[in-house]
Formats: C-alpha cells, sequence, structure tokens
C-alpha cells in the first residue's frame, strides 16, 4: 500500500522527467503475481524482493526507447491497446459478479442477480441521473449495491469482532530484512520477460490515461508516456525494497476516468495518500477488502465498457484496409486466447509461457509484429526509393 500510493501520487504530480501528470493511480499488479509467488516459493522473500526490482528496472530502461518506437503504433494498433486495458479485466470482474473468490467456488443465485442488479443502477444513474448524481454513479452504485447485498446475503456481513481483530493504527515493518535481497540465475529470463509484459501493459494504461485526459490530440505524445513508464517502473523497485507485491498502474481506475469525465490528477493524488495512511490504519484496509465479489465486479465491468469501445472508436477512425484486419485479428485471436485457454499455455513451453500470458501483453506484442510484418512491401520500397534519390 504504501508502494501503491508513493507510485499514484509521483505518477500525477510529476517531477522533472518522471510522472505523466494524469489520473493514472496504482495498484497490485496482477500481471507480476503468480511468476511473484513462484519467486516466494522458490527463495523466500529476500529473492521476492530482489527479482520485482529487477522488474522495475526493466521498465525503467524501457521508457526511453518508447518515445522512439512511434512507427511501431499507429493509430488503429493504439486503439487496439487501449481496448485490451478493458479486455484484459473481463475475467476477473465477471469472476467476482458471479460471487467467485477462488476456483472451485459454489455459484449462489443471489450473487448474480444483486450483481447485475447493481451493475444495472449504475448504468441507470449515468444515463438518467445529473449533476452530483451522474458524477458519483459509480460510487453510489457500490454503496447501494454493497449495503443492499449485506442485507440479502449473511456471509456479506461485517462482522465487527473480525475488524476488532486489526489494531486502529499500527507501523508497517518497514526495516524487517530491509537489506536482504537476492536474485537467481533460472529466474532473471522470467523476470525480465514479465517486466517487458508489464511494460506494454503500462504504456497501454497510460495511452488510454492520454486519450482520456486529453481528447482532442490526434497523435500519442510519447515525453508523458516514457516519463509515466520510468514512474511506474520506479514505483516498481521502490515495492521490491518495501518488501510488497510489485505494483502496476489501475486499468480500472482509468475506466472510471473515462466514465465520469472526472480526469483531474489530483485525485490520483488524493488516493495515493489514502494508501498511504491505510498503510497505517489495518483495520480500515480490512473493511475495504470486504466490500462483496459481485459488487466489485459490477464496478469493473462498468468501467471496463468505456475502455473496449474507446479503443474500438480509436482504431476506425482511419480508413481500414485488409492488411489491418489480419493485424488486428490475428492479435485479439492469441490475446484473448490467453484468457480462454489458460491451461493450454500452463502446458506450453516456457518460453511461450513468458509472452502468452494476459490479453493486453499479447496482443499488443504480436500486433506490433504484424503491423511491421505485413507492411515490409513499403518499407523496401521506400528504401529504394531513397537510394534511387
Amino acid at each position: 500500500m504504501l508502494a501503491s500510493g508513493i507510485g499514484s501520487i509521483l505518477q500525477s504530480v510529476g517531477i522533472p522527467y518522471i510522472g505523466t501528470k494524469y489520473l493514472c493511480p496504482n495498484l497490485c499488479g496482477p500481471s507480476y503475481f503468480s511468476l511473484t509467488l513462484s519467486a516466494t516459493w522458490i527463495g523466500g522473500i529476500p529473492l521476492m524482493r530482489g527479482m520485482i526490482i529487477l522488474a522495475g528496472v526493466v521498465e525503467m530502461a524501457l521508457a526511453p526507447v518508447i518515445q522512439k518506437l512511434k512507427q511501431v503504433f499507429p493509430t488503429y494498433v493504439v486503439g487496439l491497446v487501449v481496448a485490451m486495458v478493458g479486455v484484459s479485466v473481463i475475467q476477473a470482474s465477471v469472476a467476482a459478479l458471479f460471487g467467485l473468490s477462488y476456483r472451485g467456488d459454489v455459484i449462489n443465485n443471489l450473487d448474480i442477480i444483486l450483481g447485475l442488479a447493481t451493475l444495472i443502477l449504475m448504468v441507470l444513474l449515468n444515463i438518467w441521473g445529473k449533476g452530483f448524481v451522474r458524477m458519483y454513479c459509480l460510487l453510489l452504485g457500490m454503496l447501494i449495491g454493497w449495503i443492499a447485498t449485506a442485507l440479502i446475503i449473511p456471509e456479506y456481513r461485517i462482522d465487527a469482532t473480525l475488524l476488532q481483530t486489526k489494531p486502529v493504527f499500527s507501523l508497517p515493518r518497514l526495516l524487517s530484512g530491509f537489506w536482504e535481497i537476492r536474485f537467481k540465475a533460472s529466474m532473471v529470463i522470467p523476470f525480465i520477460v514479465i517486466g517487458i509484459s508489464g511494460s506494454l501493459k503500462t504504456f497501454g494504461n497510460l495511452l488510454a490515461a492520454q486519450r482520456i485526459s486529453v481528447p482532442g490530440l490526434e497523435k500519442p505524445d510519447f515525453k508523458p508516456l516514457r516519463e509515466g513508464m520510468l514512474a511506474d517502473g520506479i514505483s516498481t523497485v521502490i515495492s521490491g525494497l518495501l518488501g510488497g507485491m510489485a505494483v502496476d498502474t489501475s486499468s480500472s481506475n482509468i475506466g472510471l476516468a473515462g466514465s465520469t469525465k472526472v480526469v483531474s490528477r489530483w485525485l490520483s493524488v488524493v488516493a495515493g495518500v489514502i494508501f498511504i495512511l491505510l498503510a497505517f490504519l489495518p483495520r480500515f484496509a480490512l473493511l475495504l477488502s470486504l466490500i462483496p465479489e459481485p459488487v466489485l465486479g459490477a464496478a469493473i465491468i462498468y468501467c471496463g465498457c468505456f475502455m473496449i469501445i474507446a479503443g474500438l472508436q480509436e482504431m476506425f477512425t482511419e480508413q481500414w484496409d485488409i492488411r489491418r484486419t489480419f493485424v488486428i485479428g490475428i492479435a485479439l485471436f492469441f490475446g484473448l486466447s490467453t484468457a480462454f485457454l489458460p491451461g493450454l499455455y500452463a502446458r506450453a513451453p516456457h518460453f511461450i509461457q513468458f509472452f502468452f500470458t494476459d490479453p493486453l501483453p499479447t496482443a499488443t506484442i504480436i500486433a506490433v509484429i504484424l503491423h511491421q510484418f505485413v507492411h515490409l512491401d513499403r518499407l523496401f520500397a521506400g528504401g529504394r526509393k531513397a537510394e534511387a534519390g
């Protein structure tokens, strides 16, 4: 929580050469989660910390290169990346809407009904609400959904006894094993690859945040994107130093900004301050973690809709051709397959697993490669003209 708070503030306030100054808070990075657990099982917290620091350094190293890759990200590929930000949260959001926390959980019909009711309420408040109601439709929907779910389903009622097991105020154990940082050669390549994938996801999130914050921008402005990736890499390094899970930019919060049209970066600063305070207030942090799964799922689906549609609109702003059909189509096939067929990639060779981890980085990597491949003839034609000139 400290790392997320620091990262959110750093990203949104910005200092020279670091931070986008867009509304783009940080959260625990889900794309790092599985590999981070593997490092912990193999070498404990010291190895986890060292490998997370390595992943952060990889993103920091990639930040300056992104600015030089303007030709790699044409408008329609940018649109795909933005859309995949929304697609990447489908699996988690729909599972939560069904009230599922773990694989094999029993589905409760009331979970589905209350989750859908909460989602419909948010949509109606946005469509027909005005002023305060429309601006805060998501929060109002979550609050009403939380109350209704707690009243109807006993399992979601807040247990005061559970809250009392946590102190109101407590200091994080920052100095415990602070200098115990280890690395393992066999995990370097996997963490470099996941660092690259995480960087591409951050790039997509920051690109989406830029589109929302600067709607009149015709082409991506790579300077703040570069500085934003640098800020995110630094935040990941800080997270490793503090002994926490890797942090990452939040797709759902960017979707929330797009849905409400509230894009003030100072909201991200406030969120960062709240994160830091919660690191010292474990009882309140526990209270937030008790928000019912169906309500959370409805909120994420609500936000994800705006990201997917914004990306599709971006893709089709220019004239379409057959090359783009194959680039986007193949990228979507393989990108979405990581969500549809996770068991398949779990049995695949390691070098395949590294690149097929999540819909967003997978689709981005494939689209970038295919865009260059299908335009090889134009590239060579341009080179011959240059030689003739």
